[in-house]
């Protein structure tokens, strides 16, 4: 008789499962026929009975297992988990910037003339003070050797005059003239240097010819751009943040660069932070100094994470791991239930979000463990093994 009983148990507990199933589905059937409700009340519906099924399904596996371990084989899904603990998570505002050069100079002449040399082409690389054009300077040429044939005997009438008047021969204004006639040359022969020198066009940093503006021929003219230099071993990213954010970031605040065109990011921090509120667009500029690389380009775009608040012991998990159901926050935690280890059903509070991880306000606690594979698809009080 009481191997009896142990065979009519098990058939006993898959008639009620049957009968939940089948009361499910036309429980199921008369709302999908039911023209009253919307099908999200309806799928809605469905989604609670299943969850429901799904609970009595495990209480029923449970009891018979209890009752005749050899009647029935638990199902148990396989996870892996991982123990919550706290860590630093920082709050941040993304924000779309450019790279700039501290050093992208547009170089002009600074005399009028007739361009009679161009020594250098684009992607050269040049010092500072070498000189990249020469403006036609024959007439200054020319003055210079005039005024340096006059000096010279300048100087030869202001050495004898000197000479005299330390012998006392000779009169005071004849040394004075003379003294100044020399002066007089020498000033002008400084002077025609300076305008000799202003007819170079010359790199005022070292760098590289980004352009070429100039041809042989043309005429140069103070203020109009000759030649393009950058120096690309010092970028910075400029950007501009809502004003909402106006004193939560100063300088020195922690970013993350990220440069999609490269595929690359990069740790830095704010070096500027404008005062002044833009009217138009509500915001205020920052800059981040960039460190020094070959593939950084100016005017490249770049994302800026401007970190404005960090918190020391924030709970944290993978943005991923948070499921959106039924418009509530969800995360799947192991947890023993008796002998068996199921999961559980959490709902949480998100914070913000960072790095791809999500910090947790409420709803977790240090020392949950959180399943991190296994979890899409698993119903409240499901069994599962690790």
């Amino acid at each position: 008789m009481k191997t009896s009983n142990q065979n009519q148990f098990p058939y006993t507990m898959k008639s009620r499962y049957t009968s939940l199933l089948i009361a499910s589905a036309l429980t199921s059937v008369v709302l999908i026929g039911c023209g009253e409700e919307d099908k999200a009340a309806q799928l809605a519906k469905l989604k609670t009975q299943q969850t429901e099924l799904a609970k009595s399904i495990a209480a029923l596996e449970t009891e018979i297992a209890e009752a005749n371990p050899d009647a029935v084989t638990i199902r148990m899904k396989d996870i892996n988990v991982s123990e919550l603990a706290t860590r630093k998570f920082d709050y941040f505002v993304q924000t779309q910037g450019m790279i700039e050069s501290e050093d992208n100079i547009l170089v002009s002449a600074k005399s009028m003339g007739v361009i009679t040399a161009v020594f250098v082409k684009e992607g050269q690389s040049v010092t500072k003070g070498q000189i990249l054009a020469q403006i036609d300077n024959s007439i200054t040429e020319s003055s210079i050797v005039e005024v340096k044939s006059s000096l010279n005997l300048a100087k030869t009438v202001f050495e004898k005059q000197e000479k005299l008047w330390q012998q006392k021969i000779g009169t005071e204004i004849q040394f004075l003239q003379a003294k100044n006639n020399k002066e007089s040359l020498e000033a002008r022969l400084a002077t025609l240097n300076e305008q000799l020198d202003m007819a170079r066009i010359k790199s005022p940093i070292n760098g590289t010819i980004e352009a070429v503006n100039i041809k042989i021929g043309e005429n140069a003219a103070p203020g109009a751009p000759a030649f393009r230099v950058i120096n690309t071993n010092n970028l910075k990213v400029t950007a501009k943040v809502s004003e909402a954010y106006v004193t939560s970031i100063d300088k020195g605040n922690k970013v993350q660069v990220i440069l999609p065109d490269l595929d690359k990011k990069m740790d830095a921090n704010v070096t500027f932070v404008g005062r002044n509120i833009d009217p138009l667009s509500r915001s205020f500029p920052i800059e981040v100094k960039l460190a020094s690389q070959a593939s950084l380009r100016p005017s490249m775009t770049a994302i800026l994470r401007v970190v404005f608040k960090s918190e020391p012991n924030a709970l944290t998990v993978p943005i991923n791991l948070v499921q959106d159901i039924n418009g509530k926050k969800i995360v799947y935690v192991a947890e023993m239930d008796g002998k068996q280890l199921v999961a559980r059903r959490k709902e949480v509070s998100v914070g913000g979000v960072y790095d791809n991880l999500a910090e947790i306000t409420s709803g977790l606690k240090v020392g949950d463990k959180i399943i991190t594979v296994g979890y899409q698809g698993l119903n409240d009080g499901e069994f599962v093994k690790i």
